[in-house]
């Protein structure tokens, strides 16, 4: 997935404070583009394009709440924008556990744990 971003230096900035807690790692940086992934890069930010932060909802996945919780926080440190605070959301399933961030670009993120 690559989105489009006004300030790449700046999103650089604020998705390596975010990834970081979930061991995402930035493995890709040239140019106009920065990607992050586990193994490889699946997640890009571009600033060829201009942000389009209307499409909806980009969920990533977390290992426990601890890792939510520190990625909500630094986020939040980089320029984020809380969208819904770190908590169980029982209309998803018992014990989904989520937190909502707007991203510098409008982007709504949410980082989630589910049960198995």
């Amino acid at each position: 997935m690559t989105i489009g971003v006004s300030d790449l230096n700046r999103s650089g900035a604020f998705y390596d404070a975010l990834f970081g807690p979930l061991g995402w790692r930035r493995q890709y940086d040239e140019g106009s583009m920065i990607g992050w992934g586990l193994q490889k890069p699946v997640f890009y930010i571009s600033s060829r394009t201009a942000p389009s932060p209307s499409f909806g909802n980009v969920c990533f996945g977390a290992n426990g709440v601890a890792a939510i919780k520190a990625a909500f926080e630094a986020a939040m440190q980089k320029g984020g924008v809380e969208a819904g605070a770190p908590g169980a959301q029982p209309r998803y399933g018992v014990g989904y556990y989520s937190a909502f961030v707007t991203d510098p670009d409008g982007y709504q993120l949410e980082l989630t744990v589910a049960p198995e």
